[in-house]
């Protein structure tokens, strides 16, 4: 019943065609006879002076242009408006017929309405049912032969072959008769390709059948069958579509599935895979499609993928082979060197955006290929597949092909960058591999014998392909493709950083760290390299400023490669030193070259300085630091960077960036601070840097230290402005100042500690610890009036005025217990009378010192200080004294404070008038 309907409906459509060409043929005649007479009655009009002939021609061209216009609902006037149209596109290109193509260029006024309910349901649904249809019908009429044994298995077998090759002949016969207006509208659901694929698949199943079930021909007669069918129907697909070829790919995609034998041939089911894919690819190069080739991609990447994941082993040449097919014809065939962004007319052109770059046509083409090509190239060297030997090659292989079709045009760079993610991913797979890591994670030392990587290959292959990397940069540097900078520029980063991944890697995992030749020799190339590249970049006479950010990713790209050639030839303090020295002269060498990337590349070797000092602080090894006091490895180690720096910010005062010259003096002074801290630290700990709490006599020195440097950046900044040194100083004040409430009041205060002050009275570690850095801050106040805010101002008075009060606290206590002031000691009782004569009289003292600074915030600090000392007397010594010492107790208080009132009305008195008072 279905095969007879199925031959019904195909019937049917064979006379509703034939039938609609005779309507449209008549019509013509009709058309044709009434411009006759229209013609005639011209004549005769002319002849009998009858009114303007032109006006009669015009309603002729009228009636003629308005009878197509009455008829538009149907297909066959769209077809005869659109015919020479189409025709004329069909000669000059056959793109035109693709449906990812350009509309015709004169569309009919019904083609650009929007298409109706009753032409979906009409025009496209029956087509592709009834294909559908066919094809099932050819299937169940096989079927049913079966099951009735009516026929013999060959009988069977040539009837569906006939079958099929009849539906691609009435396909070929309805394609040849179209009517081009109706080929444009339904062109996804035309009926000549309907048919074709619905043969297609028939014949496709009679193969299939003949092998797989009657056994009546062999795998190698199969497997060459159902590919010249695929293929076919790829090459069909030039007249059918887009969607015939995705039934080709499919077929293709299939056929090493059906067709299996006991022993696998890799090379012939990849090499089939890959003259598949190549075919679709062509066949989409000539109707410009995007969806087929993509899908040929990732189906010739599912394929790989199911090969090297099941196979045990697997031999990965075959794959690699496939591979380089598909990156080659992505870069050369489809969308290949002559793939152009298409601008829309009258837009501004977008050449050299990154959205450009990145939103190119063809897209998915070029990132799927690029993408199955990486993932594949990480799945040979993964540990989790078996190979029969160590693909090491093969992954090299992939890897520059898939970079080198990335160099060669700016829509292809997605290839260049995921090619870099795989020599980076990969590399660290290799070198992991060799056995190295093995003492961070002891798992990688029960490897198997098969996938462990000698070194020297894991090395050979990073140098390699950080050859390939800049070399490849070289190339898109020379040719710098019009209107593409991104481009260039892109291809500048990776040859910088992807040959400096690779070699730090190559150079950690398994170099020789006290010295390696074949790594520094790699490295010292490369890196000198780069820099012919700048200087050629330089002389080429661009534009202004068009090879500054080529120019400076290669710049420092060439001292990444000479900082890894030093740790290969050197170590210790040599290596440090060297790397400081060269980081500076690339600022010197400012005078040479105008290229602005200089000085940030001694920025950069101050970094790699600071990561060495992180690493190993004592720069040679705690054994060989030796224990002598300042003239030791620490100071070179940290001085000569340090002078370095300075040099070099001083060298570079009047360059017009702001900020790298800004970043210079911070990093200077930074390095300053840090070689006297670190000498400090040394001589005080007998030669021992290591992180046990400092002592209070240590940290005093770092606050001296830091009060000093404040204000050394303040005088720096009122001779050369910068806010390195203005805001830098001030943060080393505030710094230095929470130091003194976390330390030397708190955590370090020699009452809580029990540390010992000293046998020698006043020049004990009171004097360096509370009374010079009171000093200190008090000086650095008297300094920055005027020149920093008031709030720092009054902060940097007060902590002055706190550190004097705990000095002369304290000392009152050592008088009185000894030099262990600890706290488990208690308390005398002249030692509390003592406190309190000691702070009335600081007291005092700050408020004349403050009246003659004319300081508020000093004027604050003794009140403060006062009041505590009141507190004092009425709170504790009236409790804890007796006798002749509390009264005496009250009777200073009381005289201090009246003397007190009177200065102050004397000096409120006087300068009643003279406005406010400074802080």
């Amino acid at each position: 019943m279905l095969e007879a309907i199925a031959l019904l409906a195909f019937v049917m459509a064979l006379a509703a065609f034939l039938g609609g060409r005779r309507t449209a043929e008549r019509l013509d005649r009709e058309i044709e006879s009434l411009k006759a007479e229209l013609a005639r009655l011209g004549r005769e009009s002319t002849e009998q002076g009858s009114p303007d002939i032109e006006s009669v021609r015009t309603e002729a061209d009228v009636a003629k242009a308005a009878e197509p216009e009455a008829m538009a609902d149907g297909p066959w006037a769209r077809a005869r408006q659109d015919a020479h149209t189409v025709a004329d596109e069909t000669r000059g290109a056959a793109e035109s017929l693709d449906e990812e193509a350009a509309p015709p260029a004169v569309p009919s006024a019904a083609a650009a309405r929007t298409e109706s309910l009753e032409s979906r349901i009409g025009g496209r649904w029956p087509v592709w049912v009834g294909g559908l249809a066919l094809a099932l019908g050819g299937y169940f009429l096989v079927q049913y032969s079966i099951d009735a044994g009516l026929l013999s298995p060959t009988v069977r077998l040539t009837l569906a072959a006939l079958f099929g090759v009849a539906l691609g002949a009435a396909g070929e016969v309805i394609r040849r008769r179209a009517v081009p207006a109706v080929a444009d509208r339904f062109r996804n659901a035309m009926i000549p390709g309907v048919l074709t694929a619905a043969g297609a698949v028939t014949l496709f199943g009679v193969v299939y059948a003949a092998y797989g079930i009657y056994g009546f021909i062999g795998t190698a007669a199969a497997f060459i069958l159902l590919a010249v069918i695929s293929l076919a129907t790829v090459g069909l697909s030039l007249l059918h579509g887009q969607a015939f070829a995705g039934l080709g790919l499919l077929a293709s995609l299939l056929t090493p599935l059906f067709v299996s034998s006991g022993e696998p041939r890799p090379w012939v089911l990849f090499g089939f895979l890959a003259a598949a894919w190549l075919a679709t690819l062509a066949a989409s190069r000539l109707r410009r499609w995007s969806v087929v080739p993509t899908l040929a991609n990732a189906g010739l990447g599912l394929w790989g993928l199911a090969y090297v994941a099941l196979a045990t082993p697997f031999e990965a040449p075959p794959v690699t082979f496939s591979l380089l097919v598909m990156i080659a014809g992505v870069a050369l065939i489809w969308p290949g060197l002559g793939e152009r962004d298409a601008e829309p007319s009258g837009a501004p052109a977008a050449a050299g955006t990154w959205e450009r770059l990145f939103k190119p046509p063809r897209l998915a083409i070029s990132i799927s290929a690029a993408i199955v090509a990486a993932v594949l190239a990480l799945l040979f060297i993964s540990p989790a597949v078996d190979a029969q030997r160590f693909p090491v090659t093969e992954f090299v292989v992939v890897v520059a092909a898939l970079a080198a079709a990335g160099s060669l045009r700016p829509n292809a760079v997605y290839g260049g960058l995921l090619a870099a993610f795989g020599a980076i991913a990969g590399t660290w797979s290799l070198t992991a591999l060799s056995g190295v890591l093995s003492y961070l994670d002891p798992s990688l030392a029960d490897l198997p014998p098969e996938i462990v990587v000698p070194g020297r290959t894991a090395m050979l292959s990073a140098m390699i392909l950080s050859a390939l990397f800049v070399l490849f940069g070289a190339l898109v540097l020379a040719r710098r493709p019009a209107g593409n900078r991104p481009f260039v520029v892109l291809w500048a980063g990776l040859a910088a950083a992807v040959p400096n991944a690779l070699l730090a890697m190559s150079f950690l995992m398994t170099g020789n760290f006290t010295f390696d030749l074949p790594h520094g020799l790699v490295a010292f190339a490369g890196g000198l390299l780069l820099l012919a590249l700048v200087e050629w970049l330089d002389r080429r006479g661009t534009e202004a400023g068009e090879a500054d950010v080529p120019g400076g990713l290669l710049a420092l790209g060439s001292f990444g490669l000479l900082v890894i050639g030093l740790h290969a030839w050197t170590d210790g303090l040599v290596t440090t030193l060297a790397i400081a020295f060269l980081g500076a002269a690339y600022s010197f060498a400012t005078r040479l070259r105008s290229w602005p990337v200089l000085p940030w590349v001694t920025v950069a070797g101050a970094v790699v300085v600071l990561a060495r000092i992180a690493w190993e602080p004592t720069i040679v090894g705690p054994g060989s630091l030796g224990t002598v006091p300042v003239f030791n490895a620490l100071l070179p180690g940290y001085g000569i960077p340090a002078l370095l720096l300075v040099a070099s910010a001083y060298f570079l005062r009047t360059l017009p960036d702001v900020r790298v010259r800004n970043l210079l003096q911070a990093l200077a002074s930074l390095f300053v601070l840090l070689t006297v801290a670190i000498l400090v630290r040394h001589a005080m700990n007998r030669g021992v840097l290591d992180s046990s709490v400092p002592t209070l006599g240590e940290q005093a020195i770092y606050t001296l230290l830091a009060i000093g440097a404040s204000g050394i950046f303040m005088t720096l900044d009122g001779r050369s402005p910068s806010p390195v040194f203005r805001y830098g100083g001030m943060a080393l004040g505030v710094l230095s100042m929470l130091s003194v409430l976390a330390a030397h009041l708190v955590g370090l205060n020699p009452y809580f500690s029990g540390e010992l002050l000293g046998s020698v009275p006043f020049f004990d570690l009171l004097l360096i610890g509370y009374l010079l850095p009171a000093i200190g801050y008090a000086g650095l106040a008297r300094y920055a009036r005027g020149r920093r805010p008031l709030p720092y101002v009054a902060a940097l008075a007060v902590s002055g005025a706190v550190l004097a009060f705990a000095w002369a606290s304290l000392s009152v206590r050592r008088f009185w217990q000894g030099q262990n002031v600890a706290d488990w000691k208690g308390f005398l009782q002249g030692e509390t009378y003592t406190y309190s004569v000691v702070w009335l009289v600081l007291g005092v003292l700050l408020l004349v010192v403050g009246s003659r600074m004319n300081a508020k915030s000093i004027r604050i600090a003794s009140a403060v200080l006062v009041f505590i000392a009141v507190l004092k007397v009425f709170l504790v010594d009236m409790s804890n004294l007796e006798g002749f010492l509390r009264a005496l107790s009250f009777i200073g208080l009381g005289a201090v404070l009246i003397g007190i009132g009177l200065f102050y009305q004397k000096i409120l008195s006087s300068t009643a008038g003279n406005g406010a008072h400074r802080a």
